[in-house]
């Protein structure tokens, strides 16, 4: 800290603010590496149907892979990440997704996917998807539903 002499010679420090900035930048490094990303995964148009058994899960999921269908009335379409798809298109993107899971050096059948229909999706539509899914190598799902309030 330098000392500085005023005007009239009374004598006053002036702060170096460069390590206080310092520690602000780091802080919000480290804020940005924990912050959870897992409402990315979620699109608005996907209404889940509630149920009394429908628990978070114990813990985060290594390899999961959000595939999302849409309402009947949407034409039934599927998003995986930025990308909808008819389900005849889901093939091709499953087998990306599993090629990509292939050059981390994992193995695709320990990867989860995890199943957002809509409430209003047609239930043969989301046979299918897992049917799919499982023509591509995966063979874990998960099923989401809004929790409910069990009746007491």
């Amino acid at each position: 800290m330098k000392k500085y002499e005023s005007k009239r010679g009374a004598p006053f420090a002036k702060g170096d603010m460069t390590p206080m900035i310092d520690m602000t930048f780091q802080l919000i490094a480290f804020f940005m590496v924990l912050i959870n990303f897992a409402a990315e995964d979620q699109n608005v148009r996907i209404n889940l149907p509630a149920s009394e058994l429908a628990k978070p899960p114990d813990k985060p999921l290594e390899s999961a892979i959000t595939v999302q269908v849409t309402k009947k009335a949407e034409g039934g379409t599927v998003i995986v990440g930025p990308e909808e798809t008819k389900v005849e298109g889901l093939l091709t993107l499953m087998h990306r997704e599993a090629e990509s899971i292939r050059k981390e050096d994992r193995v695709v059948g320990k990867a989860t996917i995890i199943i957002r229909a809509d409430r209003n999706a047609e239930t043969g539509l989301v046979q299918d998807v897992i049917t799919i899914c499982q023509k591509a190598g995966f063979k874990l799902f998960r099923l989401r539903a809004e929790q409910k309030e069990a009746r007491t």
